[in-house]
C-alpha cells in the first residue's frame, strides 16, 4: 500500500562514522566504507497511487488465516439456531415449493425434456442461493467485522472472501438433498455433473465480483447496506432461468440478460446436471461478465483499501 524512500542528509562534521566504535563494524559501517562520505538517512513513506497490483504470494503465506476465518463463520452462522445446519436443508426446499406452486402450478410452466418442475427448479436455485446469500454477506462483511480492520494487518481480502464462500458448505448439502430429488423421481443424471464444480467455482467468482465491490463501498457510504438486499431481489427478476426454461426466451432477451454474470452458468448447471442443450453463448457473455466484475472489484478494493481503517 505504500512506497519507502531513502532521503540522504548531510551529517555534521565531527559525527562521522566511526568504524571502530565499540570494536565491531555496524550495516551502515559496511555499506559506507572508509574513505566514502558519512550519511543519515530518513525513511520516507508516501501512499502508492494508481493500480495496486493483489500480492498472490502473501495471500497464498496466510491461506491457513483465510481457511480459518471460513470455519469461523461457518461456526458462527449456525451456532445458537434452533435448526442447526437445517436451514441449508429448508431454505432450497421452501424455495422450491413456491416456485412449484406459483410458476408449476398456477402458471403452468413446462419445462424442456418432460422434467418433472421441482426437479427443474431446484437445480437452478442451487447456483442462486450461493451468488444471492454469498453476495449479501460479502458485500456486509467489511462493516460487520470492522473492529478487525483497526487491530492488525492481513490481507483484507480475506474478509469478504471468507463471508462468500461459507455458502458452498451450503450447495454441497444441496447437491446431496437434490441426489435425494433425483433418486426419488428417478431420473439420472447425465455425464455433464462432471462440470458442476467448475460452474460452482464460476458462480463463486460472480459472487465475489459485485460483492468485494459493494464491501468496499459499504464502508464508505452505510446506505449501501439498505440497498444489497433490494439489489438481491431485482437481480433474481433478471435471472429467469431459475424457475423458466432459457429456451423460452428470445435470442435478443437471451444475450442481453447473459450480461447477469449467473444467469448462463444457472442454464449450464441445470444442463450438466439433467442433459439437454447447453447455450454456449450465454454462458461464454456471463462468465466473461463475472470475470470482468471480479477483476474490476480486485482493482477498486486495492485502490480503497489505504482508507479502510479510517472509516470503519
Amino acid at each position: 500500500m505504500t512506497e519507502t524512500h531513502a532521503t540522504p542528509l548531510a551529517t555534521p562534521p565531527g559525527q562521522g562514522i566511526n568504524p571502530a566504535a565499540n570494536g565491531h563494524t555496524t550495516g551502515q559501517q559496511a555499506r559506507f566504507g572508509a574513505g566514502e562520505p558519512d550519511h543519515e538517512y530518513e525513511l520516507v513513506i508516501r501512499p502508492r497511487t494508481g493500480w495496486i497490483a493483489i500480492d498472490w504470494r502473501e495471500m497464498w503465506s496466510h491461506r491457513e488465516l483465510l481457511l480459518f476465518l471460513i470455519l469461523r463463520d461457518v461456526s458462527v452462522r449456525y451456532k445458537q439456531t434452533v435448526l442447526g445446519v437445517a436451514w441449508a436443508v429448508v431454505q432450497p426446499l421452501v424455495m422450491m415449493t413456491i416456485f412449484t406452486l406459483f410458476f408449476g402450478r398456477f402458471a403452468k410452466v413446462t419445462p424442456p425434456g418432460g422434467v418433472p418442475y421441482p426437479v427443474f427448479v431446484f437445480a437452478g436455485l442451487i447456483p442462486w442461493t450461493l451468488f444471492s446469500q454469498g453476495m449479501a454477506a460479502s458485500a456486509l462483511s467489511l462493516v460487520n467485522q470492522q473492529q478487525l480492520l483497526t487491530k492488525v494487518y492481513f490481507p483484507r481480502l480475506f474478509i469478504p472472501t471468507a463471508a462468500a464462500s461459507v455458502f458452498v458448505v451450503d450447495v454441497l448439502i444441496s447437491l446431496v438433498i437434490y441426489a435425494g430429488i433425483l433418486l426419488f423421481y428417478g431420473i439420472a443424471p447425465s455425464w455433464g455433473v462432471v462440470c458442476v464444480p467448475l460452474l460452482i467455482l464460476l458462480t463463486l467468482v460472480a459472487t465475489l465480483g459485485i460483492g468485494v465491490t459493494l464491501a468496499a463501498l459499504t464502508v464508505f457510504y452505510r446506505d449501501f447496506k439498505h440497498i444489497v438486499p433490494f439489489l438481491v431481489q431485482i437481480l433474481m427478476f433478471l435471472t429467469p432461468t431459475i424457475f423458466y426454461p432459457m429456451q423460452n426466451i428470445g435470442p435478443l432477451w437471451r444475450s442481453i440478460l447473459s450480461l447477469n454474470p449467473v444467469f448462463g452458468i444457472i442454464g449450464a448447471f441445470r444442463s450438466s446436471i439433467l442433459g439437454g442443450e447447453w447455450d454456449l453463448t450465454s454462458l461464454a457473455i456471463s462468465t466473461a461478465s463475472g470475470l470482468a466484475m471480479f477483476a474490476f472489484s480486485l482493482y477498486y478494493f486495492r485502490k480503497t483499501e489505504r482508507w479502510f481503517a479510517d472509516f470503519a
